[in-house]
């Protein structure tokens, strides 16, 4: 099987060309990053735009544990937290628990990765080019990062398993790991599903069914007591804020890709 040249990817979402940079702050940024795309070529730029890009999450990551100390106290968002679980505990039911259980293993340590695989070698093989790869492993790389590091700098204690439905977790609480990984793979795999979509009622609901199962994933953690909602509205926020650096860094590509093919 040959594999295609960046520039041989799809450069459109509907009418929109990715290569084009309307604002300010995107045509800077495509003038900033020109030079390095010219000397090693659009595909290492993304390599190392990517590495970049992992290296300022996780950074935002660990500057998170300044967000903590409003989360631990009694007062602002950290007041959702107890109501929030109170109230899941009122809705259990034995299938509702059951089907939760079982929806949020699909954003485990086992279902997430097995969900990633399914997904980049469907789209490695059908799309014959290494991009797809590339983007996804960075962006569950970076995401499986942020989950690590952000754990290990805050520490943060999950709710009392009393209030938990087994199977218990015992790793630190903040972020929402699951949440995270649900947003960036599943961010990641809508954005390339939608690169190959002409119909806008597609788009619309590949966009949806991608934004429903990162919601459902956050409020299945809190829902079983593995997690306060505070756990889950951060990872949600670094989710999203990551997910858009990777789609950045591609359009990059893209546009680099498009210069070169425009000389030739």
């Amino acid at each position: 099987m040959s594999f295609q040249d960046p520039e041989n990817e799809d450069r459109h979402v509907g009418a929109r060309d990715l290569t084009r940079w309307t604002t300010p702050v995107g045509r800077l940024l495509v003038t900033c990053v020109r030079a390095v795309a010219q000397w090693i070529g659009p595909r290492w730029t993304l390599v190392i735009m990517l590495v970049i890009g992992i290296g300022a999450a996780v950074s935002l990551t660990v500057a998170s544990a300044e967000v903590y100390e409003a989360v631990a106290q009694d007062d602002g968002i950290a007041a959702l937290d107890q109501p929030t679980l109170d109230a899941a505990v009122d809705l259990r039911s034995p299938g509702l628990d059951g089907a939760a259980t079982a929806f949020t293993h699909l954003g485990g340590p086992v279902g997430m990765p097995i969900l990633a695989t399914c997904a980049v070698l469907a789209f490695t093989v059908v799309r014959r080019s290494f991009t797809p790869f590339l983007l996804m492993i960075s962006a569950a790389g970076g995401s499986l990062l942020m989950t690590v590091l952000g754990k290990e700098a805050i520490g943060r204690l999950r709710p009392d398993l009393q209030f938990a439905v087994p199977p218990y977790e015992v790793s630190p609480s903040f972020p929402s790991g699951h949440t995270l990984n649900a947003v960036v793979i599943a961010g990641v795999t809508a954005y390339l599903l939608v690169l190959r979509q002409h119909s806008k009622r597609a788009r619309a609901l590949t966009v949806l069914g991608a934004v429903a199962f990162a919601f459902i994933m956050g409020a299945t953690r809190v829902y079983l007591g593995h997690h306060w909602v505070t756990d889950v509205a951060v990872a949600w926020t670094l989710g999203l804020a990551w997910l858009a650096l990777v789609i950045t860094a591609h359009r990059l590509l893209l546009t680099f890709g498009s210069y070169k093919r425009k000389r030739v």
